[in-house]
């Protein structure tokens, strides 16, 4: 293989094939986009020979089965990691290109997941209740107090 090509898997293996994010959305293996290139780091003799760093690539608004507000989440979210629309995943931190294809769809899964969640519902605004307030001007008080002591009786 050439340093830096870009190949369409054949559904062969568990790290091809369609990439399950959510209950509702599954990555099309033909969304995906594979590239291999020497990885740096251990290996040994192989590690110059060997197409063993995995980038795995895909373009996550033209995704099939997302609702607009899911696109849009998606949009606002990975806004800072899409390049040209295609966000892109690397992984290289084990020897076989087997185990960092799978590695990669890890990561991207992750990466999907996190984008889509649901945002945290908001905060709900409460009174501090009347005896922390009690307590709290009680405390500044013995502090006033504490320091009143200190003072020099010139």
């Amino acid at each position: 293989m050439r340093v830096g090509h870009t190949v369409r898997m054949p559904v062969t293996d568990d790290a091809s094939g369609d990439l399950p994010v959510t209950g509702s959305l599954v990555v099309p293996a033909g969304s995906l986009s594979w590239r291999f290139s020497r990885s740096s780091g251990p290996g040994g003799q192989g590690v110059n020979t060997a197409d063993s760093r995995v980038e795995l690539s895909v373009v996550p608004l033209e995704l099939p089965g997302l609702s607009d507000p899911q696109r849009a989440r998606l949009a606002s979210r990975l806004a800072a990691r899409l390049v040209d629309g295609v966000l892109t995943v690397t992984a290289s931190e084990h020897r076989q290109q087997l185990r960092n294809r799978q590695a990669a769809r890890d990561r991207l899964a992750a990466v999907l997941r996190a984008a889509l969640a649901p945002p945290p519902p908001s905060r709900r605004r409460t009174k501090p209740t009347r005896g922390s307030q009690e307590r709290r001007i009680e405390a500044k008080k013995q502090r006033g107090q504490l320091k009143k002591q200190r003072r020099s009786w010139d």
